[in-house]
């Protein structure tokens, strides 16, 4: 984890969840700040909905803990037991993410040995923790997950660039491409998963907008664009420098990757509102790659040896440049969608997000 407004917000609800148990006088605040740290989630809806799951689970777990406290104190083995069931009970409610969370309040209640007020003084605890996080969560810089997703796409992008302009004509230390490719990897995992808390914050917490549910379509097939461009990466590194080529062959592969990274930032910056319209650019750059494809096509039939690996190559650069074509059209109909048009729009879009 890197340090950024999430680290920032769990030590401030630390604070708050310690000082409201010390104003409370609350015996055993730690108990606060653990719930505090657990809670901390990295969207508004995950947040809300944490917060709803641990309520539950916690008065279950707590009620559980209360019981067996009295009839058998706060003996280990029973202690264990309790954990197990409560550890099923979450599973079978599909609540996993709350077991952690739940057990230290299990835990925190048995060690009460069925006296009830100080039970119930741990379980408020637990609730003081839960509640401090939410709270923060939503005041102090809230997740912004579509904000973050588009400020990280060019970052990504720009790391992409580098790597594919630099692979074929290898150009780039091995081990500066090991390093670049692995965190290139990470970022677009990250970004992957940004996207899903957009997804999921626009499907679960508000009903979507026409317009909202066109961003997320043109992300979608962003994030899929520069996956393909990561897989093209891959089938070089695997492929292309132990296949037979010649120096031709390089500067064919080198060319055609610079026209289908440029054509990449084309589009970013169509998206950005940077360029004049222009819808000729998605024509020509299919042409280019068909044109690309069959040269291999016909390559490969006429002088087999040592070709069947750069097919491979080129299957997944023609992919990419296949990609990155789909989402040109889908910002061209993003930017210049007309009112009129919208509901066969929607239709579409209800399909895409089944």
């Amino acid at each position: 984890m890197s340090f950024g407004a999430r680290v920032l917000k769990t030590g401030i609800a630390v604070t708050l969840s310690l000082y409201i148990s010390i104003l409370l006088h609350f015996s055993m605040p730690v108990i606060a700040a653990v719930a505090a740290i657990f809670a901390m989630q990295p969207s508004i809806y995950r947040s809300w909905r944490y917060f709803l799951d641990q309520i539950q689970t916690n008065t279950l777990g707590a009620a559980m803990a209360l019981i067996a406290g009295m009839f058998l104190s706060k003996d280990p083995f029973a202690i264990g037991i309790v954990c197990i069931l409560v550890i099923m009970i979450c599973l079978k409610l599909k609540m996993e993410e709350t077991i952690g969370l739940t057990l230290v309040t299990v835990i925190a209640v048995m060690e009460a040995s069925g006296q009830w007020d100080f039970a119930l003084t741990r379980f408020l605890l637990s609730l003081i923790g839960i509640g401090s996080a939410f709270i923060i969560n939503i005041l102090f810089f809230p997740p912004k997950p579509k904000e973050q997703f588009v400020k990280q796409i060019q970052t990504v992008f720009n790391k992409l660039s580098l790597l594919l302009r630099t692979v074929v004509s290898d150009e780039i230390k091995e081990s500066v491409f090991r390093v670049e490719k692995h965190s290139l990897e990470n970022e677009i995992k990250s970004l992957a998963q940004k996207y899903s808390l957009f997804e999921e914050e626009l499907k679960k917490l508000k009903k979507s907008k026409y317009s909202q549910i066109r961003h997320l379509v043109v992300y979608k097939q962003m994030l899929t664009t520069l996956h393909k461009g990561a897989e093209v990466l891959d089938a070089v590194e695997q492929h292309y420098f132990q296949a037979a080529r010649t120096e031709e062959m390089d500067a064919y592969f080198d060319l055609h990757l610079e026209k289908f990274i440029k054509y990449h930032e084309h589009v970013l910056l169509k998206f950005g509102d940077k360029l004049k319209p222009d819808s000729s650019e998605n024509e020509r750059m299919e042409q280019v790659n068909d044109e690309f494809m069959k040269t291999m096509i016909n390559g490969y039939s006429e002088e087999r040896e040592g070709l069947l690996r750069l097919s491979i190559v080129a299957a997944a650069m023609y992919d990419y440049c296949f990609q990155i074509g789909r989402l040109d059209k889908q910002v061209e109909q993003f930017n210049h969608k007309s009112p009129e048009e919208k509901e066969t729009v929607e239709k579409l879009l209800s399909w895409f997000k089944k």
